[in-house]
């Protein structure tokens, strides 16, 4: 198993667990922590692992980007760390083959935020809060926030989230849509785990269609989508995991995916 300085990654059953490290920190992302779950989510599915799971050790989550990672913040050149770091990582997530979930242990600020917002499920303890802090030191959301932000809690919750840079609880985003779920903090590691065995005991290439299908839809028209559709459950028709569960269904007993 590869080993990290920033993240520690655990493959077993199936699932991956991918824990931000730096809890004295808040688990900050710097520039090494950025590559190393880049590389992270790259290789858990290569390792035959059927879901990621990205959580936070320590009391945070995520607080978003190490302002002291280049020295001063002035020294940041944002648009080169975003280009270089933040969209490779970003793009990793959201092209994992297999699920992905973020499991929000704690507060997720900033780019730490818009990191869980990525995943294909969000699941927060209801302790936990989510905050665009960006408009306090004068930016605007970044890490995706600005496209994940609209399409998950509508325009006017977007924009207000952005505008005033207030908490917003597990509870509220739950209510809003902009998360799967906020659970209480005395289930919640026991509930994510087991979310995460659901999907790894499932039907991963459909999984993988499926994403690509919602992801899809958020360009498409619908004559685009619907071809997509088609093409897509054609080759979802074709597994072996489709005629297992038929059979399954048939013979009134739990199907036993490959992922394949």
């Amino acid at each position: 198993m590869k080993q990290y300085q920033t993240i520690t990654l655990e493959i077993e059953n199936d699932i991956a667990v991918l824990r931000l490290d730096r809890p004295d920190r808040m688990n900050a992302l710097s520039t090494q922590m950025r590559a190393e779950i880049t590389d992270a989510v790259r290789f858990a599915p290569q390792e035959g692992a059927r879901v990621v799971v990205l959580t936070g050790n320590g009391k945070a989550f995520c607080s978003g980007q190490d302002l002291s990672d280049s020295g001063t913040a002035a020294a940041l050149d944002l648009e080169r760390v975003l280009r270089d770091e933040y969209v490779p990582m970003l793009k990793a997530i959201s092209e994992c083959p297999v699920p992905t979930i973020s499991a929000v242990n704690g507060p997720a600020a900033g780019a730490g935020a818009n990191l869980a917002l990525v995943a294909d499920v969000v699941i927060a303890t209801e302790s936990a809060y989510f905050l665009q802090a960006f408009t306090r030191i004068g930016l605007i959301p970044d890490a995706g926030g600005t496209f994940w932000l609209p399409r998950q809690m509508g325009a006017a919750k977007a924009m207000g989230a952005a505008l005033f840079a207030e908490p917003i609880s597990a509870r509220e985003a739950d209510q809003w849509g902009m998360i799967w779920e906020a659970v209480p903090d005395a289930e919640f590691d026991t509930h994510w785990r087991a979310r995460a065995e659901h999907l790894a005991k499932g039907p991963t290439a459909a999984y993988r269609n499926l994403k690509q299908a919602i992801r899809g839809s958020w360009e498409n028209g619908l004559d685009a989508q619907l071809d997509l559709e088609a093409r897509l459950q054609g080759e979802c028709g074709n597994s072996r995991d489709f005629k297992e569960g038929v059979v399954a269904f048939q013979e009134k007993r739990t199907a036993k995916f490959e992922g394949r």
